[in-house]
């Protein structure tokens, strides 16, 4: 068996099932938020691990993953995030991160580094008329398109604004949104 990724920051989850899953394929810390309700107490040490070593938010891939996310990532901007499909979080009709296999986590945990990694040495900064030139904003199957587009780069599907978002949050420039779309095409 290969050895498991070591992840020297907090990963925050959602529950103790996720942190079970998560172990199998990755060592690390990690901190449950047990749902919306995520008390001072969790807070106060999500923001400790936050300061001292940074955090990486693994959540969910459905609406309520999404929004403990977005309730994390305000209160902590500069949180690494790592995202999992629906389809690789899926299993007997349940979504969630103590369904994903060991070797699609590890895959979800090392494209997040590789594009952070790459963030820093990225330096333009996509547009929306960048966006609407490859027809991922304002033309018709444009939201299909961000869908498949955000599987193939490892960064969670959004909205025209958020998936722009995210694109200059991770230094994904011009050159590799254009390889990830010409891949999505040659499928």
């Amino acid at each position: 068996m290969a050895e498991k990724l070591r992840i020297r920051r907090t990963v925050v989850v959602e529950g103790r099932d996720d942190t079970c899953n998560l172990k199998r394929a990755v060592d690390c810390y990690t901190i449950e938020t047990h749902g919306f309700g995520i008390s001072g107490e969790t807070y106060r040490e999500i923001e400790k691990a936050y300061e001292k070593q940074g955090i990486i938010i693994f959540t969910d891939p459905d609406h309520a993953g999404e929004e403990i996310r977005r309730k994390l990532t305000a209160r902590f901007p500069g949180a690494l995030q790592v995202y999992l499909t629906e389809e690789e979080a899926l299993k007997d009709g349940d979504i969630g991160v103590e369904n994903a296999s060991p070797e699609a986590i590890t895959r979800a945990f090392e494209r997040a580094l590789a594009l952070e990694n790459q963030a820093s040495s990225q330096l333009d900064e996509l547009t929306e008329g960048d966006l609407f030139a490859r027809g991922l904003q304002g033309a018709a199957g444009s939201g299909k398109l961000r869908e498949k587009v955000a599987r193939e780069l490892g960064i969670g599907y959004g909205n025209a604004k958020t998936f722009l978002t995210k694109l200059n949050a991770f230094g994904i420039g011009k050159e590799e949104l254009d390889g990830a779309l010409r891949r999505i095409t040659e499928e």
